[in-house]
């Protein structure tokens, strides 16, 4: 095949306030960002995604955005953007940018005017209804942060819908004049050069046009946050999004036709894997790729895995391509969840499926979970639903670089605690390690670039028993098989009869034992990839 540079990649999340601070401030900024860029290249990335970076009043930390079209001053200036898209294109790095389309800061201009009267050009640019009878809210939708998803304007009287916090006003993407306002939005980043965009909530853009109630959870548990006592089904994955996401689609290829560069469009999309497969869109007229959430809350058990990985293979649709995720700035790390040595299993996994993987920064470190003690919780999230560990400031914590004060990622106090074991656990010193995480990620990683095998090979199922899934990924001449052994005790893996010649080309632990007798013997908690060559 020919490949696109977003199916042969690795794309990298970076959450711009915790990588590097370079003002003293003690929040991470756009400079920071760029004085990494060669350690991001030393790891073996392909490509940068930041988290949102536009003018907010930071309620939610970005994802309120009160001016689509300029960066907020706690991370630079837009002449630092344009500088940091030269030096990352320098190095061979693409940039993608967090598009943020759902929803505004109730402070952005369109809002302020959209609510100074019911007679306001831009009152449909927002979603706007008349109390209920008993003049409560419209109807019984929940706002993902608890609480109704309706806020009452006293002065205008009526109420306005927000999906998350009521700082956060929801567009009305059925207003003709909202699509042709973001898609310029889209313009006016792809023509500083960005690379693509991932679209946040995407599924949420549409809701049903008559406003229903959602039909109540029957397995709704306190425990789940409030968002969950009902079914999102009228308030979110509305037919009428995919027309949207086909028009975004239109936009990011037009570029590509013109000669400017491949653009994608990564969606943010928590949905059971057979709507998810309708955002690649009929004659992939969809985003490129709908994030694949899965592994992030599966059973870490084989079969589970095996069956997991084949039915999202076969589900997805003629041409379109897969992706895999671990974690992100909103889920736990996966070193918290599996232990630092099924974290290196866990590694191997996400970069040698077939398709596009996410790494989210720190994970290269083997970075775990963060305490963070009450009196320093920033998360809206958590401060909604106290007690019900819902919050995501555990795992946003800076990024340790070096073993001096601070861990090198501030000067001044850090605006999260950073993670108690950075003396050891950091870049600098990880590096040197020979034995570290940080060296067998850019090991796999390197592994990744040389064999095409891993970047747009064909991917099988192996047979295999116990605590092991195994695969083999082919790729003309090339075969590689990848073994993970998911469990805490010594495994083996009988090997078809063509790898009887295989040899070990990575382990996750020291090295990797040898194949005997048609037989891989694989240790606790090991992943090994074998090579034919």
């Amino acid at each position: 095949m020919t490949a696109s540079w977003w199916q042969t990649g690795v794309i990298y999340q970076i959450y711009p306030r915790s990588f590097q601070d370079t003002n003293g401030d003690g929040i991470g900024d756009l400079k920071g960002i760029e004085r990494r860029l060669d350690d991001l290249v030393r790891l073996g990335v392909d490509a940068i995604w930041i988290s949102p970076i536009y003018p907010s009043p930071m309620v939610d930390f970005g994802y309120d955005v009160a001016d689509y079209c300029d960066i907020d001053p706690s991370f630079g200036t837009l002449s630092d953007f344009d500088d940091l898209i030269v030096q990352a294109h320098a190095r061979g790095l693409k940039v993608l940018l967090d598009f943020v389309p759902n929803h505004t800061s109730d402070r952005h201009p369109w809002f302020t005017e959209s609510r100074s009267s019911r007679d306001s050009p831009k009152r449909d640019w927002y979603i706007w209804r008349d109390a209920a009878l008993d003049g409560g809210p419209p109807n019984n939708w929940i706002s993902d942060f608890g609480g109704s998803a309706w806020e009452w304007d006293e002065a205008t009287g009526q109420y306005y819908y927000h999906a998350f916090l009521k700082e956060q006003a929801d567009l009305n993407w059925r207003n003709a004049a909202v699509q042709v306002a973001m898609y310029d939005v889209m313009r006016f980043w792809f023509d500083r050069g960005v690379d693509g965009f991932r679209i946040d909530v995407l599924w949420h853009m549409v809701k049903a046009a008559d406003f229903p109630d959602n039909p109540l959870n029957a397995d709704y548990q306190p425990a789940m946050g409030e968002m969950h006592r009902v079914l999102q089904l009228k308030s979110t994955d509305q037919p009428e999004v995919h027309g949207i996401a086909a028009d975004m689609r239109a936009i990011a290829d037009s570029y590509s036709a013109r000669g400017l560069g491949e653009r994608v469009l990564i969606g943010e999309i928590y949905l059971p894997v057979d709507r998810l497969m309708h955002y690649y869109g009929r004659e992939r007229v969809g985003v490129h790729l709908p994030f694949n959430f899965q592994l992030i809350d599966a059973p870490w058990k084989a079969r589970s895995l095996d069956k997991l990985i084949a039915d999202y293979e076969a589900a997805l649709p003629p041409g379109s391509w897969p992706n895999w995720v671990l974690g992100n700035h909103d889920r736990s790390r996966i070193a918290a969840k599996r232990g630092q040595a099924q974290a290196r299993v866990a590694a191997m996994l996400l970069l040698t499926l077939r398709g596009t993987p996410t790494l989210y920064y720190g994970d290269e470190l083997g970075l775990s979970d963060v305490p963070i003690p009450a009196a320093q919780i920033q998360d809206p999230r958590e401060l909604r639903e106290p007690g019900l560990a819902l919050g995501r400031d555990h795992v946003r914590t800076p990024m340790p670089w070096d073993g001096s004060e601070s861990a090198g990622f501030t000067t001044a106090k850090p605006w999260l605690p950073i993670n108690t074991d950075w003396p050891t656990r950091n870049v600098a010193r990880m590096a040197e390690e020979p034995g570290s995480i940080l060296t067998f990620y850019r090991r796999l990683l390197a592994i990744r670039r040389t064999h095409s095998a891993l970047s747009i090979g064909d991917f099988a199922l192996l047979d295999a028993e116990g605590d092991v899934l195994a695969y083999e990924r082919r790729h003309g001449a090339g075969r590689l098989i990848v073994a993970l052994n998911l469990g805490g005790r010594s495994q083996s893996l009988q090997l078809p009869h063509w790898a009887r010649d295989c040899r070990p080309l990575l382990s996750t632990l020291a090295d990797a034992a040898s194949v005997e007798d048609d037989v891989l013997p694989l240790r606790a908690d090991e992943g090994v990839i074998l090579t034919t060559d």
